[in-house]
C-alpha cells in the first residue's frame, strides 16, 4: 500500500490534483481518505457558536481517529469513514465505507501538522498557489458550497483562513517531498506525480 498525502493552503488547488490522479488510477486501486471528514463533531454546541469554528486550525480535527484508520486499512482492515456537513457542523449519523486499497491519498490543508500522521504517509505532496488565487477560488467555494456571502467569506479569510494559513499550514510545507507550484494548473508537476505513482505500482509498492 502506497499513503499519498496532498496539502497545501484552502483555494490551493489540491482538489484539482487529487481529481487527477483518481482519473489517472482505475477505481479499484485507489481510495480516498478527506481531512475534511475527520472534523469534531459539533452537536452539542448552538448552531450559532458551531458556525464559529475555526476549521483552519489543529485543535478542530480529530487526529487520532484518522491515523487509527490509516494505520488499519495498511493492515488490510476497512474502516467506517465519518460524514461531516459544514452546513450543520455536526457529524452524520451514518458512515463511509473505505477498503485497503494498493494507493490512499489522504487529502487536506492539516494533514501535515500532526506528525504520527506524517509518519505514516508515504509520498507527502504540497500544492502551492498565491494567496489572490486562493482567495478567489475560496470566495467561489463558500458561496456556492457553504452559502455564505462575500462580506462573511472575506470575514472569515480576515479572522481566520490568512492567519492560520501562516501559522500552520505555510510552516508545513517543510516536510513535502514534492510541491506543486501553481495549484491544479501546473500540468508538468502533476504528470511527473503520476509518473511517480505509477511506478509505486509496477513495483508492486
Amino acid at each position: 500500500m502506497f499513503i499519498i498525502g496532498i496539502a497545501g493552503g484552502t483555494g490551493s488547488g489540491k482538489t484539482t490534483v487529487v481529481n487527477k490522479i483518481l482519473e489517472a488510477i482505475p477505481a479499484s486501486q485507489v481510495a480516498l481518505i478527506p481531512q475534511d471528514s475527520y472534523y469534531k463533531d459539533s452537536g452539542h454546541l448552538p448552531l450559532e457558536e458551531r458556525q464559529k469554528i475555526n476549521f483552519d486550525h489543529p485543535d478542530s480535527l480529530e487526529f487520532n481517529l484518522l491515523v487509527e484508520h490509516i494505520l488499519r486499512l495498511k493492515e488490510g482492515k476497512p474502516v467506517e469513514q465519518p460524514r461531516y456537513s459544514y452546513l450543520t457542523c455536526t457529524r452524520s449519523e451514518d458512515t463511509l465505507t473505505v477498503e485497503p486499497r494498493d494507493v490512499v491519498i489522504v487529502e487536506g490543508i492539516l494533514i501535515y501538522t500532526h506528525m504520527p500522521l506524517v509518519e505514516a504517509i508515504d509520498l507527502k505532496v504540497f500544492v502551492d498557489a498565491d494567496a489572490d488565487d486562493r482567495l478567489g477560488r475560496v470566495i467561489h467555494r463558500d458561496m456556492e458550497e457553504r452559502g455564505r456571502s462575500v462580506q462573511q467569506v472575506l470575514e472569515r479569510y480576515e479572522k481566520t483562513v490568512k492567519p492560520m494559513h501562516l501559522q500552520f499550514i505555510e510552516p508545513s510545507k517543510r516536510v513535502a517531498d514534492v510541491i506543486v507550484p501553481q495549484g491544479g494548473r501546473n500540468e508538468v508537476a502533476i504528470s511527473v506525480l503520476l509518473n511517480t505513482i505509477q511506478h509505486k505500482l509496477d513495483a508492486g509498492q
